[in-house]
């Protein structure tokens, strides 16, 4: 049977978590530390566990494409396998952070939970080699990557969708805001549609 106030309480729930203007100077800072990383030539860095993984290759993408900030992942499967199977899957990202990272890139991490030790052990990393740490998390406000987080985009709710999706447009809106706006072409003039 479908509960008819599911959709009404359900859609409530990103109104009261995903537009506070609390989160307005947090996409403020994040804007403004990725055209910090592009004014000194360095790069930033996305990655996350699952879905987190997929919102991390949106970022990378749109942040380079869109903003000329370059972004990269790690999402490579040939990559993660052979570093989780050397290093251990809690340690593969630290490790492909240390084989390909400089001092100066950011580090965008993003993990409902906060908690993900692939994730955790590759902020620690970063921070320990001057390396800004963006985190995207939900749940509990002072899970282990918030807290080594310089910039932490936190939505306080344990439900996965919403936190993700959430997670998402506020990544999207630092990347307008640096563009200074929500409409604009995306396609070289010369490429035509199919």
């Amino acid at each position: 049977m479908i509960n008819n106030e599911f959709l009404k309480t359900y859609f409530s729930q990103y109104k009261d978590l995903a537009f506070n203007t609390s989160i307005h100077s947090v996409i403020e800072d994040f804007a403004k530390t990725a055209l910090s990383v592009k004014s000194h030539n360095k790069k930033m860095i996305f990655a996350g566990n699952g879905a987190s993984a997929s919102i991390a290759e949106h970022g990378a993408v749109d942040f380079t494409k869109q903003t000329g900030v370059r972004g990269i992942t790690f999402h490579d499967p040939n990559l993660i396998t052979c570093f989780a199977n050397d290093f251990g899957y809690d340690n593969w990202l630290a490790k492909a952070i240390e084989h390909y990272c400089d001092s100066g890139d950011a580090v965008v991490l993003i993990s409902v939970s906060g908690r993900s030790l692939s994730v955790v052990n590759a902020a620690k990393y970063a921070r320990d080699h001057n390396m800004s740490v963006i985190a995207f998390t939900g749940r509990d406000h002072d899970n282990p990557l918030a807290l080594l987080a310089d910039i932490n985009f936190h939505v306080p709710s344990h439900a996965y969708n919403i936190v993700e999706n959430i997670h998402g447009m506020w990544m999207t809106a630092a990347i307008d805001l640096i563009i200074g706006e929500s409409v604009y072409e995306t396609r070289a003039k010369d490429v035509q549609c199919a």
